[in-house]
């Protein structure tokens, strides 16, 4: 646990240096409300982030340093900046049984990269609890409910899904899938399919990234990105962020600007 919580400070301790390289004259809009006072976003995102079983402390640490990188990269930022409204709200959580669905983060505004370093320090300063199955359809209603109830007013609504196998527990995934279907919420999914094994946690023996695209992902341009390594996690996690919050189809060719690091 004090590993996890030194290897993410570190992280944040660097966002500074990173941050040196934007503009310091962005603008940042009043924000807007809606009727029901709640405050106008581009894009509301839960990142729910498997840590059952099959996940181990170090896997957990890649996973909360690729969100924490990907959320402070420039092009990230960038999107953020050209949206309508200049603004979206993330919420982190870590999920594994039925019954365990963590908040890590909680909702927070991301206007600029002073936004994204304190997500980032909320995420270091966070223990890290595993959990032991795999219960999909219990996170996917947990993040529904999580964008149904808060102060936002997104123009989309996303789950973030990212995980290392299929639902072996909790209430129907079809359902909860159905269900924040018909809410206007969109699921997309970062499945990782890892070749390290850890002799003590339980194999996963199947295409991850297929079974996502069956049976998890839903919505109007909906999409899976695959990854392996954690190189591969962090780039696919960026360019999924730029997808989601510039509004773009995954299928469309890849901006020359954006595609410099593969």
């Amino acid at each position: 646990m004090m590993r996890l919580a030194s290897l993410l400070f570190a992280l944040v301790c660097a966002a500074p240096a990173a941050a040196a390289q934007w503009d310091d004259d962005w603008l940042v809009r009043e924000p807007q409300f809606d009727d029901a006072g709640r405050m106008i976003v581009d894009v509301e995102i839960v990142f729910a982030v498997d840590v059952s079983s099959s996940i181990d402390e170090e896997e957990a640490l890649r996973q909360r340093q690729g969100h924490v990188a990907a959320l402070a990269d420039p092009d990230v930022i960038s999107a953020i900046e050209a949206g309508g409204e200049g603004r979206i709200a993330v919420i982190y959580v870590e999920w594994a049984d039925a019954g365990f669905q963590r908040v890590v983060a909680p909702w927070t505004v991301i206007e600029g990269p002073e936004d994204a370093e304190l997500f980032a320090g909320t995420l270091a300063a966070a223990p890290f609890v595993s959990g032991r199955r795999t219960a999909i359809g219990a996170v996917i209603d947990t993040a529904t409910q999580l964008l149904q109830t808060n102060n936002y007013a997104g123009r989309r609504l996303v789950i973030d899904i990212s995980g290392d196998g299929p639902q072996n527990a909790g209430p129907p995934l079809t359902d909860a899938r159905e269900a924040a279907d018909a809410a206007g919420i969109t699921i997309n999914g970062l499945p990782i399919q890892s070749s390290r094994q850890d002799p003590f946690r339980p194999p996963v023996n199947i295409d991850v990234a297929r079974y996502f695209e069956n049976h998890v992902i839903v919505g109007p341009g909906s999409f899976v990105m695959r990854s392996e390594t954690h190189e591969d996690f962090v780039t696919a996690l960026r360019r999924k962020l730029i997808v989601e919050i510039a509004g773009l189809s995954p299928a469309a060719p890849w901006p020359a600007a954006l595609s410099s690091d593969g």
